[in-house]
């Protein structure tokens, strides 16, 4: 394995398309191969990122599991126990890096992994994410690395200061060496607590994510179909027990109704852990005797995109199911539960409102119908706005490949000098 890579790290596997979305589109940006540390090679090797027969866009190196080597998992527990040592569970979890590679980095500054950039920027909407994020940053740079935090969103709230004057999610940022946030109300709250020039205002890669159209399906209207996607990951975060399911039920129900329009359910994330294939099925079982629903398999974050694409309106849960589809210039609304979903739609159309439908305020059926109704009555000129708008934002997409790039290369220089 080369020795001299920039590392893409927190890349949780293809499974999440949206996950294989980042990766691929940002490795299309750069001049060279990077290193990408995944959760998931075979998950990596099924889809785009480095399928069988075809050409890899990057290379893998599988995390360590500690579900898989029980008395590793035991050590490293007793190890902190006794050391306080927290970065030890990831200095394990990315040994293909941490082993060898940087550690001669560090010592003799003319090989290794100089750069390491975590991918997984809007996981710090996540509570249970953000510890290893933060691990994570410490232990790359405790060996000699410069850090880059990639598509970042975080809820402004969460940077503000404690009782005690500190804020342990802001000292975190600080630590990065350059911050690139996809939407601008996170660009505007970290403003507050990191210095501006590490800061950068840049689009989510995968707005630049090219498409492959496969054949479309049997019943799968062009320009008449609505795609729409629930993910188990909203049903968590609704604030009434089966509120979610059941506005979904309704909308299909008032578009066979009351339109000609025919149903396409698309997935966007496959785990087993968390598929929205499950969800989806359940909304396939009830109305696929009307004749007017469309079951779309798993596919890759190019094909996902390429049906997609071809919707008339989408209405989607997954974030980078409606990147996907304002990429496309397809008017979207995004049934969210974060700042990422307000964000994105602020930066693109000036305002989030009706153009976000947050999970959590859900509490009547037909909530999703009135939203619904709106984008409906609004369609061309959303369509409009999209057309004028998304060739510049996908032109400043691309500079977040220029920026690492730009970063890469003044450490090269640094190590010639």
């Amino acid at each position: 394995m080369p020795e001299k890579k920039i590392v893409l790290y927190m890349h949780a596997g293809s499974g999440n398309h949206g996950c294989e979305a980042i990766v691929n589109s940002l490795c299309h940006m750069l001049k060279e191969k990077p290193l990408v540390v995944t959760n998931s090679e075979k998950e990596d090797r099924k889809y785009s990122l480095a399928p069988s027969g075809g050409e890899a866009l990057c290379e893998l190196a599988e995390e360590r599991h500690f579900s898989e080597h029980r008395l590793a998992h035991l050590f490293y527990y007793g190890w902190r126990k006794l050391t306080k040592d927290a970065e030890s569970f990831i200095r394990y979890r990315y040994g293909a890096v941490f082993d060898r590679p940087l550690r001669k980095y560090a010592e003799d500054k003319k090989g290794g992994y100089p750069l390491a950039v975590s991918i997984g920027g809007d996981n710090y909407c996540y509570d249970i994410m953000v510890k290893d994020l933060m691990l994570a940053n410490r232990a790359f740079h405790d060996r000699g690395a410069k850090t880059v935090l990639l598509g970042c969103s975080v809820e402004p709230e969460l940077l503000a200061a404690g009782k005690d004057g500190r804020n342990k999610l802001a000292e975190d940022m600080n630590l990065y060496d350059l911050i690139i946030a996809r939407e601008s109300i996170t660009y505007e709250a970290l403003k507050k607590v990191v210095p501006e020039e590490k800061l950068r205002l840049i689009p989510d890669p995968a707005f630049t994510l090219g498409t492959k159209q496969l054949p479309l399906p049997e019943g799968f209207a062009g320009r008449n179909t609505i795609g729409l996607n629930v993910s188990p990951m909203i049903q968590d975060s609704e604030g009434k027990d089966g509120i979610t399911m059941a506005n979904y039920k309704a909308l299909m129900e008032h578009i066979i109704q009351t339109t000609d329009m025919q149903i396409a359910l698309i997935p966007h994330v496959v785990w087993d852990r968390n598929d929205d294939r499950k969800p989806l099925r359940e909304l396939y079982e009830a109305f696929k005797g009307s004749g007017r629903v469309v079951w779309i398999g798993d596919g890759s974050c190019e094909e996902l995109k390429g049906y997609i694409g071809r919707c008339r309106m989408f209405i989607g849960a997954r974030t980078h199911a409606t990147i996907a589809a304002y990429s496309s210039l397809v008017p979207t609304l995004v049934v969210g539960y974060s700042v990422k979903a307000k964000g994105i739609a602020k930066d693109l159309f000036g305002s989030y409102e009706n153009y976000v439908l947050p999970v959590q305020q859900l509490q009547d059926k037909e909530d999703l119908i009135g939203a619904f109704e709106w984008l409906r009555d609004y369609e061309e000129d959303i369509r409009r706005d999209l057309c004028r708008v998304m060739p510049a934002y996908r032109e400043k997409a691309l500079e977040a490949g220029k920026e690492i790039g730009r970063l890469w290369e003044e450490l090269n220089m640094r190590q010639k000098i």
